[in-house]
């Protein structure tokens, strides 16, 4: 039989189970062809390295040596790294969906040796266990179904099929009209009734932050003046950012919530939720002025540098994927303290701290404490404030002692170009040139390192290896990095990168209204899924509509303002309550009817003040292009023709195909923003 192969992979997560006894294989024609020559069904497990019932699973079932013979005699076993190849988790989730199962991690699917999936699940239990069958039992059942019952099992993978492409095909209809302008508000509506008043999130628990959805309710509350779109946001970003979800020494926001109130995290610490999360608070931070959203952007941003950059041979870096939420066989236990140890470290400073981060001797989850400051949303006095990041840095240095939870050191081109956009952004607001310096960098290294010699992206580095097809997202994210980075820095080659890669889009992605998760010649997916709701990360679709429009305002090309707005009605076609589910597309949609566009004419030094009075105002949907004041603007843009006063620095704010009188005073720039 044939052993193990995990063990020359690149992944972190296949590399975790190299050692295990299963015959594992990693996805790809050589294990498909074994399953054909032996007959046997193939056994597909997604996890990821950060999953903790992944490593459950792996401890109980594919360590076993009894279990995992079973295995190896009834299956060809395949594992995947739902973060290196999210084309084929996304295809074998939405079988297990059409199966009327919840999907998750780690996903368990059986499939016939040409990859088609008849059945499947998540975790399952090394015995029966909380009313789920043991994992040998499945194995059995399923191997003799497979056996003994093939019309079955064939008529399964049928009708699967015949789902799954109909699912994708619903996609790609050109829709007769787009969105009504004021449909976006009456999404906004019934989202805020989900929303915790109290405590913010969305009602119920766990509570995901769904930056996403929250920065769509902030565009409502610009659309609107309403307050309670207002309120929703600032209260989720409140606790959030008091809660226990957010790492109050180290920085960094955990995955979710397991409670209502924002204070036992799941501790894993995702790259594309705190990147979200800095752009949303940034975001909202040019609104409130709150000291508290600042400080948050700050120390996140300081975690990302301290604790998840990679670097490659140059001495280039990007960002690192995750971190898991276990250590020493636990979850959560870096983080957390009792309250002895807490006093042992800080002596007389203690009551103070205890006071405002929650810590008693009975703790506050299972015996202990998670640090939070979930009783008061803002921060105090700057005396009190001082002497708590005093304590805050006695503990860091102390936890820095500890075996730290491990980390997934993969860099991925959608979750960096997510990175270097709320960089980007954060720097310019808050005026710290090392964070869009940061941001150059990454975006570097994701050139340098992650295409290949005809100008495509590829998904996935780690250990010097760039491997795995890109999918829709990447493109997206990095075409978004390289727009927000062209108006953070006036620098021309980001926007000639980001038209080159919409070319790559389009050719080998769009299929009808819409663009496919997965290229034409990638080749190894039974369908091509079509990606336009949110998950954790925005759908490419949605992102890649702001992108049209985004190019459609710096570019003045019609082409792309009538591409952005075909893609949104295609995307947003059919039944109204399913835009809840794509909060991306309807700001892009907002972009598109309401966006303000900035045009200074001005060389790079004198447009430095128009630019930082664009990126510290309040609205979300702008655009900020820096021209030569000797340049002409295409013909089709809205700025076209117009001149510098006097030949002193000038800019126009541009709202539609309609511009104001010009200004060369960024003062008055910023008062012309704020009354958008």
């Amino acid at each position: 039989m044939t052993a193990n192969q995990l063990a020359e992979e690149s992944s972190p997560y296949l590399l975790q189970h190299k050692d295990n006894p299963v015959h594992w294989h990693a996805w790809g024609p050589d294990a498909l062809d074994l399953a054909r020559r032996t007959n046997r069904p193939v056994l597909l497990s997604v996890g990821y390295a950060a999953c903790h019932w992944c490593h459950v699973m792996a401890h109980e079932s594919f360590e076993n040596p009894a279990i995992a013979d079973l295995m190896n005699q009834l299956f060809v076993n395949v594992k995947v790294d739902r973060e290196e190849r999210p084309d084929l988790d996304s295809v074998y989730q939405s079988a297990l969906g059409l199966m009327g199962q919840h999907g998750g991690w780690p996903l368990t699917m059986f499939l016939t040796p040409d990859g088609a999936p008849f059945w499947g699940g998540t975790y399952f239990p090394p015995e029966p266990r909380w009313g789920r069958p043991g994992f040998p039992d499945i194995l059995r059942a399923v191997a003799r179904a497979y056996a003994d019952e093939t019309d079955r099992v064939l008529d399964n993978v049928t009708s699967l099929r015949a789902a799954l492409t109909r699912g994708a095909a619903e996609m790609a209809v050109d829709p007769r009209t787009a969105v009504s302008s004021d449909e976006p508000d009456l999404v906004g509506q019934s989202l805020l009734r989900l929303v915790d008043s109290a405590r913010g999130g969305l009602n119920g628990a766990p509570k995901f932050p769904q930056p996403a959805l929250f920065r769509f309710l902030w565009t409502c509350f610009h659309r609107t003046r309403s307050t309670l779109f207002r309120d929703a946001v600032t209260t989720t970003l409140d606790n959030i950012c008091q809660g226990g979800i957010y790492d109050h020494l180290g920085g960094g926001f955990a995955r979710y919530s397991t409670d209502e109130a924002w204070l036992v995290p799941h501790f894993e610490k995702m790259l594309y939720d705190n990147a979200q999360l800095v752009e949303l608070l940034t975001l909202v931070g040019r609104q409130t002025g709150s000291r508290l959203y600042a400080q948050r952007v700050a120390e996140t941003i300081g975690w990302l540098r301290r604790e998840m950059t990679v670097v490659d041979e140059t001495g280039g870096v990007a960002f690192a994927g995750t971190l898991d939420a276990d250590s020493e066989g636990e979850e959560g236990r870096f983080y957390v303290w009792s309250e002895s140890e807490v006093d042992a470290l800080l002596n007389g400073e203690s009551p103070l701290f205890k006071q405002h981060y929650g810590v008693s001797e009975a703790g506050n989850w299972d015996g202990v404490n998670i640090l939070n400051r979930g009783a008061h949303m803002q921060l105090r006095a700057e005396p009190i404030e001082r002497a708590l990041a005093t304590s805050r840095d006695r503990l860091f240095a102390a936890r820095e002692a500890r075996i730290r939870p491990a980390r997934d050191d993969k860099v991925l081109a959608d979750w960096n170009g997510m990175a270097v956009a709320a960089l980007a952004l954060a720097g310019a607001a808050h005026e710290r040139a090392d964070w869009i310096a940061l941001a150059r960098d990454v975006y570097g290294f994701v050139r340098r390192n992650m295409m290949t010699d005809d100008g495509r992206l590829v998904h996935a580095w780690a250990d010097g290896r760039a491997r795995h097809p890109a999918v829709l997202d990447d493109y997206a994210q990095m075409i978004r990095a390289a727009l927000v980075l062209h108006e953070t820095t006036g620098d021309p080659d980001p926007l000639a990168h980001a038209l080159s890669w919409l070319d790559v889009v389009e050719r080998h992605y769009r299929d009808g209204g819409s663009y496919c998760l997965s290229a034409d010649d990638t080749g190894d997916l039974p369908v091509r899924p079509r990606p336009v709701f949110d998950n954790a990360t925005p759908s490419g679709n949605g992102v890649m509509a702001e992108n049209l429009v985004r190019l459609a305002l710096l570019t003045g090309r019609v082409d792309l303002h009538d591409a952005a707005r075909d893609l949104l009605a295609a995307i947003t076609a059919g039944p109204k309550d399913r835009l809840a589910n794509q909060p991306t597309a309807l700001c892009a949609l907002d972009l598109l009817h309401r966006g303000a566009q900035v045009v200074a004419l001005a060389n790079d030094d004198d447009a430095a003040p128009f630019r930082r009075a664009v990126f510290r105002s309040p609205p979300p949907h702008k655009v900020f292009q820096r021209i030569d004041p000797d340049a002409a603007l295409p013909a089709g843009h809205p700025a076209h023709g117009k001149t510098a006063i006097d030949g002193r620095p000038t800019a126009y704010l541009c709202v539609g195909r309609t511009c104001g009188l010009p200004m060369t005073d960024p003062n008055a720039l910023s008062d012309a923003l704020a009354r958008l």
